[in-house]
């Protein structure tokens, strides 16, 4: 067994505590050597793999959750490509590029993506875990001969590949981009295809906006255009749903299998909205482990069987469990609600508002009762938030009124940040919200600081929080409050497969104990089919005009959504989870024929 010892150089403070690691380490009490020390520059804590014994005392007694240890196999340092210094993250194996397929990347957050993307694309030279000698690239293909990826690392070393990479976090690109959208683009241009481009992006409207005006969306989609009008032979996607509703995921998924011609160049795409992978992608390669510490590449599989057996939490090919639980995906008949009253928690007549800029929104009457979880979709300008505000009052309404008003709300805002927070640190929070969230015989303490991992970051600051850290807080922080109904507004945004599906499972529980109601407003519609009882489409031209039906039944909602995208979905045999059709194929042509957009009855 190789001892991996990992310490977070962002938790690790030993200005800030009482040296724990050192003083209880028994290496160190021996005094014969030492496991465990001060760097240099005193700045954090050293542990010295090969004298640590793994006892775990130091992992246990760090108050910054700042250490993790773990043991793995030997014959995996055969294929450790590169680690982050000492004590730092290992990544072993690297997914395999192909020719004439699209091959997608999924795993948590953490666990590696961004780094293989780095190395494949000759950003990062591999150093193959040592920190003293830089290995060169004839040692690192050695390391995969008589792989796939030998051939592919060779002609990343000689020069042939030339790579373009979409990165994942797009906010950096505000700050060092100046100009017009249209200038930019024409001079990143090298393939002759800029009008075309736009036009299958639908940016007409964006070309003449400065870079710092536009939306997170929006930016996205310049980013992505900018990518494929570069001439390259790799083209490397990050991430490039986030901040896109489903009709702009699709428009983006659609443009990319044109525009990167998978048949003659190398295509990766890193993506956790896993429908949109599923659609675009023809193989799969998962990158599991434990996050901040170690990832592993596994095998490619095909689309199909990659993401069941990633939802299934084992992967055959490695013999290797990844998850405890197995997700599956259904429509949910609820024939047990329990309804205490005979009126529901919210009712509302048909309402009509009107913004000051000329947007209207026209919403028919509806309501919702305890246990039921409603999921609200359509595209992004459509009038999804206000809607929110106008049930919880912030706004009021041209016409129409809030018949029957729940006794309290509990609201998370669509844009998290630390200044929705009262308190300091996530304990402070999730305390002001509830003392039971912070009880650990409580189911609530489970459900929200368990299941959402935020255990570790009890005592970090909420400014110190990374996206998805702050996204997971303001969801426990939202749902940990006493209220009557639960508002949530993408509550997806910046998680991996893995948070989106244990906060879906969080807001379920959460609803079904409490015996209250939530509206959740999400882009991805795999998890809306996980966690909703009934949907609200919405729907319209963006930033003129907004419509949206009653709470609908998801089969009958669902359907009226995709034949607005234009789309057709299947249900996996396997798993459940939905699947979008191939356009032209036999099964969308056979379910356009009878009307049957969304296919998902129950066998």
């Amino acid at each position: 067994m190789v001892r991996v010892a990992v310490i977070d150089k962002d938790y690790c403070k030993p200005s800030k505590c009482n040296l724990e690691c050192i003083r209880f380490c028994p290496v160190n009490r021996s005094k014969k050597k030492k496991a465990v020390d001060l760097a240099e520059d005193k700045s954090r804590a050293i542990i010295y793999e090969d004298n640590c014994v793994g006892c775990g005392i130091c992992v246990k007694k760090c108050p910054f959750n700042a250490i993790s240890i773990v043991n793995l196999p030997d014959e995996l340092e055969k294929i450790l490509i590169h680690r982050y210094g000492v004590n730092g993250f290992k990544l072993y194996g690297l997914p395999t590029p192909q020719l004439g397929s699209v091959l997608g990347v999924i795993g948590q957050n953490g666990a590696g993506k961004t780094t293989s993307i780095k190395i494949l694309s000759g950003q990062l030279k591999p150093n193959m875990g040592r920190q003293d000698v830089e290995p060169g690239w004839d040692e690192i293909i050695r390391t995969f001969r008589g792989t796939e990826l030998q051939a592919y690392l060779s002609k990343l070393a000689s020069g042939t590949i030339r790579a373009v990479v979409k990165p994942q976090y797009i906010e950096a690109a505000r700050r060092v981009l100046k100009g017009a959208v249209r200038d930019l683009l024409m001079k990143v241009d090298e393939r002759g295809v800029l009008k075309e481009v736009v036009q299958a992006l639908a940016m007409e409207k964006l070309l003449d906006k400065k870079v710092n005006e536009l939306s997170g969306g929006e930016l996205q989609k310049m980013l992505i255009a900018a990518v494929l009008l570069k001439q390259a032979n790799a083209y490397f996607f990050d991430e490039p749903c986030s901040y896109l509703d489903i009709k702009e995921r699709l428009r983006i998924a659609r443009a990319i299998a044109e525009f990167t011609k998978p048949s003659e160049n190398y295509v990766v795409i890193v993506e956790h909205d896993l429908m949109i992978l599923d659609y675009i992608t023809d193989n799969v390669v998962v990158i599991y482990g434990e996050p901040g510490v170690f990832g592993i590449a596994s095998k490619p599989y095909s689309t199909k069987a990659g993401i069941n057996h990633y939802l299934k939490g084992y992967l055959p090919a490695e013999n290797m469990r990844i998850r405890d639980e197995e997700v599956k995906f259904k429509i949910i008949v609820k024939t047990d609600v329990k309804r205490e009253a005979t009126y529901p928690l919210i009712s509302w007549d048909n309402i009509v508002f009107m913004y000051p800029s000329g947007f209207r929104l026209f919403v028919e009457s509806g309501e919702v009762y305890s246990g039921e979880v409603v999921t609200i979709c359509g595209p992004n300008g459509i009038g999804k938030t206000t809607f929110i505000k106008i049930l919880s009052g912030e706004l009021k309404p041209e016409s129409g009124n809030i018949i029957i008003m729940p006794s309290s709300v509990s609201i998370k805002p669509q844009e998290v940040s630390p200044k929705i927070f009262s308190e300091e640190t996530v304990a402070a929070n999730l305390r002001a919200a509830s003392q039971q969230a912070l009880d650990p015989t409580s189911w609530l303490y489970v459900e929200l600081v368990k299941r959402l991992k935020l255990n570790k970051l009890l005592e970090r600051r909420v400014d110190e929080l990374s996206g998805g850290e702050l996204q997971k807080l303001a969801v426990a922080y939202t749902l940990a409050k006493e209220a009557d109904l639960y508002f949530l507004d993408e509550p997806s945004a910046y998680l991996d497969v893995e948070e989106r599906i244990a906060v879906a499972r969080t807001i379920r529980r959460v609803v079904e104990e409490k015996g209250k109601a939530a509206i959740v407003v999400e882009h991805d519609l795999l998890l809306q089919t996980y966690v909703g009882d009934k949907v609200m489409v919405f729907w319209g031209e963006p930033a003129v005009e907004g419509k949206s039906t009653k709470p609908l039944d998801p089969s009958i909602g669902f359907n009226m959504l995709l034949k607005y995208l234009d789309i057709t979905v299947r249900r996996d045999p396997e798993t459940w989870r939905p699947r979008i059709n191939k356009p032209g194929s036999v099964l969308e042509r056979e379910q356009k024929a009878v009307g049957k957009y969304f296919a998902m009855d129950i066998i």
